[in-house]
């Protein structure tokens, strides 16, 4: 088997499908053989994807709630007879300081992060017990960083790479590994569309840059490589880890 071929018959799940990290990745397990389904609430965007390779395929979802992260699974396993890999990347992200915080946002935060994934994991797992397959988690720098006013984003994230490990050992009997990827900041529309203005958005990135020891923002291709490595069903004795894709971010 070659490179390319290494997910042939492999059957994928990408959330957030539509745009950055989803779509980069999404594109790259398709090239190496594998049928993509990409799912996320804005068709256009979808369509966008599914453009890109015959691999791919779509379906508007919204996974934090419960019928349609049960609508997701069931689609990919009608259309393919079974399912490999399931790659929690959608997320929300959002600052504010603690004085100020809304209810709303902390809400929107952890029921992106943290039940979305919880809700497609939970309908997957009998078919990745089947399979023995694999889940990737898409977390962030800031999970284990400390940053001022991103406290309730990094907490979501922070709990996302505790269900990785936690659920990484509850699986391992099963054959179902849990990994996650943890990227930097990088260059996806997740800051223009969590409601900041432009120049906040270009305040945030400028600030970034100079943090960052290799001194510029990620590409979305350059994390989705690791997201592929981590769900290579020769991956097989990698399991409960987090790693950290930044540029240097995490130790600076």
């Amino acid at each position: 088997m070659t490179h390319k071929d290494r997910f042939k018959d492999k059957v994928i799940i990408v959330t957030g499908g539509g745009s950055g990290i989803g779509r980069a990745a999404a594109i790259r397990f398709a090239n190496e053989g594998a049928c993509v389904l990409i799912t996320g609430r804005r068709p256009e965007p979808l369509k966008e994807t599914e453009h890109a390779h015959s691999g791919i395929a779509s379906v508007v979802a919204d996974v934090t709630v419960e019928n349609h992260s049960i609508k997701v699974i069931e689609e990919a396993f009608e259309r393919w007879g079974r399912i490999d890999v399931l790659v929690n990347n959608a997320g929300a992200f959002g600052i504010s300081p603690l004085e100020h915080v809304p209810n709303d946002l902390v809400t929107r935060l952890f029921t992106t992060n943290i039940l979305g994934p919880t809700l497609l994991t939970r309908a997957a797992l009998p078919y990745l017990k089947e399979t023995k397959g694999a889940v990737v988690n898409v977390s962030s720098t800031l999970g284990h960083k400390a940053s001022p006013n991103a406290s309730h984003y990094g907490a979501s994230k922070a709990a996302l790479e505790h269900l990785t490990r936690s659920w990484a050992l509850e699986q391992a009997p099963h054959g179902v590994r849990v990994n996650a990827i943890a990227p930097g900041p990088t260059e996806t529309p997740i800051l223009e569309t969590s409601g900041l203005s432009s120049e906040v958005v270009a305040s945030i990135k400028s600030e970034e840059r100079k943090r960052i020891p290799l001194g510029r923002r990620g590409e979305p291709d350059e994390v989705a490589k690791w997201i592929v490595e981590f769900a290579d069903p020769k991956s097989t004795w990698m399991t409960g880890q987090v790693l950290t894709i930044d540029g240097g971010l995490a130790v600076a």
